[in-house]
């Protein structure tokens, strides 16, 4: 990973920021073809023993055989495409990772969110490296300690951002896109992640 930038954590785990990573002329065609070429769709999830829709759209998309289990459902992987391609390789080479997977997130407006958790699944193997990248509306990535509450962060996630998630944060952290009525505009938030092989 490329040096000289600080972990925006003050304990129990490293974040990274990269901001504007990718510029904006790019950023523009990438959001257009994720929006036209990815198989958006919305799937209900159970929380608390009670089956609700997600507030957003999602999608899976990864190497043969990486399937992803998370409240209640199991999603199995697209294969990738040339845009997902070309941002998997922009990260890895900052990153110094090689993701064989990825959770992609569309948030229509404000209204679409996604509440706090740990991407901590098994399937996920210990200490967990997750590449997020945003492409269209900033929104408010929100995080707390997962045992200390009153630890508590707050990072914006710009058009062409990329943050890098590593060490004990899916233990340590929980982290959540809360709603924001005044948001009038879609973001899409590509969550690059490992499967382990199980």
């Amino acid at each position: 990973m490329k040096k000289n930038y600080e972990n925006l954590l003050p304990v129990d785990g490293e974040i990274y920021l990269f901001p504007a990573l990718f510029g904006p002329g790019i950023c523009n065609k990438l959001f257009d073809l994720l929006t036209q070429n990815i198989a958006w769709k919305q799937e209900p999830v159970k929380i608390m023993g009670q089956e609700i829709m997600q507030p957003r759209l999602t999608a899976w998309y990864g190497d043969e055989g990486r399937s992803y289990s998370y409240t209640g459902i199991t999603m199995h992987p697209a294969p990738w495409t040339n845009e997902l391609l070309t941002i998997k390789k922009t990260i890895e080479k900052i990153s110094g990772e090689h993701f064989n997977s990825a959770l992609l997130n569309l948030y229509r407006d404000g209204n679409d969110s996604v509440g706090w958790h740990r991407d901590n699944e098994k399937s996920l193997g210990i200490n967990p490296v997750i590449g997020s990248v945003s492409f269209g509306e900033s929104r408010e990535f929100s995080l707390k300690h997962y045992k200390d509450k009153k630890l508590r962060r707050k990072i914006i996630l710009d058009n062409g951002s990329f943050l890098l998630m590593k060490g004990e944060t899916q233990h340590k952290w929980l982290h959540s896109i809360q709603k924001n009525p005044a948001i009038i505009k879609p973001r899409i938030n590509i969550t690059f992640r490992i499967i382990k092989e199980m």
